[in-house]
């Protein structure tokens, strides 16, 4: 779950006047270092080159404001072609893309809402270089695993609607958490798009100015909270089909790429870090183990695909990260309910220690996961 974005109608537009809003200023070509600077700030945005050629792109990101910012390179139409949310105040972090030739935005979003301050990028032509035949296969596999996520969220989440719209408070309950396993899995794809998440995934705290909450959390909050299904908990079941069915029928178009799939991987543990820990996103259900699992079985999925490749670049590496994986997955199983299911322990029940725990697992994986993208691609 991401903080809500502007549709990509209306993001194209206003983009169109990115360049007169204060503070966004993009510096001269860089000269001897090929990375991007991005410097983000509460209203500011600068980077340090207005072209790059095309390949694999670095951005060297800084924040030096008072919030959280997310940092994303973006094609015209607001798809994410890579991003990094969650960068704290006074942070840093290196987000490694490949990019074809063309017109891009890089944009900071500071507090992770809001259309952000952007900068133009032009990526030229050039040779980029040549890539291992494996991560071809591995991202062709990648978009077939992405597919059958999406189609099998489409079933689940058929069962979760047939719930709801006959008004069966227990069957509802039941298969909630079911029907996000998918999704979670392969929600840095989802996010791609932009305008999906925020319609099907956006808790309360997480709504843009004007923006109507609709989706699973706010079902969540009607079976567990209010306790009651009603006419307009029936109509934002069918609104969430609705929406469930875009995604299936444009996953096939997402932008996927070897650093798209091992940056993806990291922001499936940069979710879990985020919300899932903290117990904030199903914060009615309590369901948040099931999303965990799902995030990191997605992350891992990624990594599997791209390990050939990793390993031969970074055994080291790629050791770590197998060791890591089985020890948070060794972990989450203690919390199963259900030996051969998908049923876990009610997050509420899971206390201030077992939640440090977790999250020490999880950030001991987060670390050699964020130098996947570089390695699979130098």
């Amino acid at each position: 779950m991401r903080a809500a974005r502007l549709p990509a109608v209306l993001a194209a537009a206003t983009a169109l006047a990115s360049a007169a809003v204060t503070g966004c200023t993009a510096k001269s070509d860089a000269k001897g270092d090929d990375a991007i600077q991005v410097t983000a700030a509460d209203a500011t945005c600068t980077t340090s080159t207005a072209s790059v050629p095309a390949g694999q792109v670095t951005l060297k990101i800084r924040n030096k404001g008072t919030k959280a910012t997310e940092v994303e390179i973006l094609f015209p139409d607001d798809r994410i072609v890579s991003e990094k949310e969650n960068i704290g105040p006074g942070t840093s972090y290196t987000l490694t893309a490949e990019v074809k030739a063309g017109s891009y935005e890089i944009a900071c979003r500071p507090g992770m809402k809001g259309h952000g301050v952007r900068q133009k990028l032009t990526v030229t032509g050039g040779k980029a270089a040549a890539r291992d035949p494996e991560l071809d296969k591995a991202v062709a596999a990648y978009r077939d695993y992405a597919q059958e996520q999406a189609d099998d969220t489409l079933v689940k989440a058929g069962t979760f609607v047939k719930a709801v719209r006959a008004g069966d408070l227990a069957a509802a309950k039941r298969a909630y958490a079911p029907s996000r396993i998918g999704w979670e899995r392969t929600e840095p794809v989802a996010e791609s798009f932009g305008d999906i998440d925020p319609k099907v995934d956006t808790r309360a705290d997480g709504l843009e100015e004007g923006q109507e909450w609709t989706g699973w959390h706010r079902l969540e909050k009607a079976l567990w909270q209010d306790g009651k299904i009603g006419a307009a908990e029936k109509t934002l079941a069918g609104r969430l089909e609705t929406d469930l069915k875009d995604w299936q029928k444009r996953v096939g178009t997402a932008q996927i790429t070897p650093t798209s799939m091992a940056n993806g991987a990291k922001e499936l543990l940069d979710e879990v870090a985020t919300g899932k820990v903290t117990g904030e996103e199903d914060r009615y259900a309590h369901t948040d183990l099931v999303d965990f699992k799902a995030n990191v079985e997605g992350a891992q999925k990624a990594y599997e695909l791209l390990k050939p490749v990793a390993a031969k670049k970074d055994a080291a590496l790629t050791g770590e990260l197998d060791r890591q994986f089985t020890a948070l997955n060794t972990l989450l199983d203690t919390y199963r309910t259900d030996p051969d299911g998908y049923e876990f322990t009610s997050y509420d029940k899971v206390g201030t220690a077992g939640r440090k725990k977790l999250s020490d697992a999880v950030n001991a994986l987060a670390e050699p996961l964020s130098r996947l993208a570089a390695t699979v691609v130098k």
